[in-house]
């Protein structure tokens, strides 16, 4: 469905939940929920949800190694494994 499509006002909803409810979890299509006019609100299943949740962590660690790349906070593979491997011999003595 279109987004434009899938723009419903709030009376829509009040009158219509248990349909709305169904067809976003049938059809794991988001709903713009609109108040006067203005989009307010969207709707959408579950697991949409969880995937855009799980998506927006994985972008946010990707900036936050970008920005210590940036920052030089990084050191190359080999060194951050030698270093590993070092600590862990230090408390395994």
């Amino acid at each position: 469905m279109k987004p434009s499509e899938s723009i419903k006002p709030i009376s829509y909803l009040k009158t219509n939940t248990a349909d709305v409810v169904r067809e976003v979890n049938e059809n794991r299509e988001t709903i713009i929920i609109t108040q006067n006019g203005e989009a307010k609100a969207i709707i959408q299943d579950i697991a949409t949800f969880e995937e855009t949740q799980e998506t927006l962590a994985l972008l946010k660690l990707l900036a936050q190694g970008k920005r210590s790349i940036e920052q030089s906070q990084s050191r190359p593979f080999r060194a951050a494994i030698n270093k590993l491997r070092k600590d862990l011999a230090k408390t395994s003595a």
